[in-house]
């Protein structure tokens, strides 16, 4: 064992200081000695801990030192004293670490003479530790890192399957290999990187504390710490898993109530509404996001409920089928205006959720009352019924882009119209720029230049010279009503056939 092992000890480490030698930490530690007499003579890899206080008496400091450094001892601990600026010196000279404590010496003598004679105890004690403060009952991540942290003084987060922090911090959490769900140590420049997974059916999350300076030599102690914080951690998952699921069960039989409703609510279901913090009152504005069959809803409504939030919308959403319905209630009927507001920040809201989920997004009209609820709902599960074929408008539709083109739209699904769609439209096919898709943007934004632009991601220029390039190549001026129709089908048919 090395004296900077010896250091990292809690005792040692909360009470002791190192004020010189600091080259001799790594040097061998045998045994650890009391004394009384500032004449004794440490031995070879002995660490001697003065037990009496030395004023005005440095030569004696100083010849300790020297008589230690000549024997090969590990060190010297000496209680409420400031050494001076050429006892330090020396201390330096000699590769001699020089320690410092205001802790009473014997006590920390016990401490270091357990851990001599069983190295184990201090990760035994360490568990123990940390079995204690985490308790029986579910803790929430925060108190899992903050107990963590308490117990090891040093830097602990718990960190997502990306290496984001989900709780506390830490500086180096970007060096840890997410892709491997093992426990790890990471060598760092001054210290060590330590992470434990906590596994469970989703995504992987990690425990991780950095140790650094005296506390890196405890990096043999600490990971199964960190394995009983994760245990900690997919405690708290389980139970709160429970509890979402729970609730959204309740939420979802509510749902089905309200949706099934054709009459006025009776007192029982608008008092659950109540409970649940639904307004039934007021005009709505329906909400549906669909999601592949295999996505986890309940898991994800957290995610949903913020990228609303972020785009300052607060919707009532509930796991429902394959994704989440939800809705908008208002206080009075809403302007045009106020629903064109509405639709752009669910177009951003569902932007910022693609980047994580392949879902698709339809909006309602507005509604008033409870049966203006289950109406608004069903237009918005139309639309995004629809939206889901249509990857040219970002899986984005509102009720209101929809009209005699959803009739219309039924029947470019025929097996004749979309081999004479294809035919028509085959000379955009090999030219470049995705003159189809851009065309089938075109239309949908009603000949509008700047929002084919936004759709596409591409500059408004671009988009104009498409357009040009598109009516030079099909001979035709999409000014002309029957032209545009026309395409407008044919582009849709090979959209969806594609």
């Amino acid at each position: 064992m090395i004296l900077r092992r010896l250091l990292a000890l809690p005792s040692w480490a909360a009470d002791v200081r190192v004020v010189a030698g600091q080259s001799g930490l790594d040097s061998p530690l045998k045994t650890v000695r009391a004394t009384l007499d500032a004449a004794d003579s440490p031995g070879p890899g002995e660490l001697l801990v003065l037990a009496r206080e030395l004023r005005g008496t440095d030569w004696q400091i100083d010849a300790l030192l020297r008589r230690g450094a000549d024997s090969g001892a590990a060190g010297l601990l000496l209680p409420e004293v400031e050494p001076q600026t050429a006892t330090r010196l020396l201390a330096d000279r000699l590769a001699m670490p020089l320690l410092v404590t205001t802790a009473r010496p014997l006590d920390l003598l016990v401490d270091a003479r357990l851990m001599l004679a069983a190295p184990d105890l201090d990760r035994a004690n360490l568990v123990l530790a940390t079995h204690r403060a985490l308790g029986e009952r579910p803790r929430s991540p925060e108190e899992v890192v903050t107990a963590l942290r308490g117990l090891l003084r040093s830097p602990v987060a718990l960190l997502d399957d990306r290496g984001e922090p989900v709780a506390g911090e830490l500086p180096s959490a970007g060096r840890l290999r997410v892709a491997e769900p093992v426990p790890q140590r990471v060598e760092l420049d001054d210290g060590v990187l330590l992470a434990h997974p906590a596994l469970l059916a989703g995504p992987v999350l990690w425990v991780a504390a950095e140790l650094t300076g005296a506390h890196a030599a405890r990096a043999d102690v600490v990971p199964p710490a960190l394995a009983v914080a994760a245990g900690a951690v997919q405690r708290w998952l389980l139970a709160n898993r429970l509890e979402l699921e729970r609730d959204a069960r309740s939420r979802t039989a509510l749902l089905g109530d309200l949706l099934r409703l054709d009459a006025e609510p009776g007192a029982d279901l608008r008092r659950r509404a109540a409970d649940a913090g639904w307004r039934l009152g007021g005009w709505h504005v329906g909400l549906r996001i669909g999601v592949p069959s295999g996505v986890d809803t309940v898991a994800r409504t957290t995610e949903v409920v913020r990228a609303l939030r972020a785009e300052q919308i607060e919707a009532v959403v509930v796991e429902h089928g394959d994704g989440w319905t939800g809705w908008v209630t208002f206080d009075q009927e809403p302007t045009a205006e106020r629903v064109r507001t509405l639709a752009a920040r669910l177009r951003a809201a569902h932007k910022a959720l693609r980047r994580t989920l392949g879902s698709h997004l339809g909006v309602g009209r507005p509604h008033p009352q409870p049966d203006g609820l289950a109406a608004t709902v069903a237009e918005a599960t139309d639309a995004a019924r629809l939206a889901a074929t249509r990857p040219e408008s970002g899986h984005f539709l509102h009720v209101d882009q929809l009209g005699m083109a959803q009739l219309l739209l039924e029947w470019t699904r025929t097996d004749t119209f979309e081999p004479a769609a294809r035919a028509l439209v085959a000379p955009l096919r090999g030219a470049p720029g995705d003159l189809v898709r851009t065309l089938a943007t075109y239309l949908d934004a009603e000949s509008s230049i700047a929002e084919t632009a936004a759709v596409l991601g591409v500059h408004r220029n671009t988009v104009a010279a498409r357009i040009a390039r598109i009516e030079q190549l099909l001979g035709v001026d999409l000014s002309r009503p029957d032209d545009r129709l026309a395409l407008h089908l044919a582009s849709r048919a090979i959209t969806l056939g594609d």
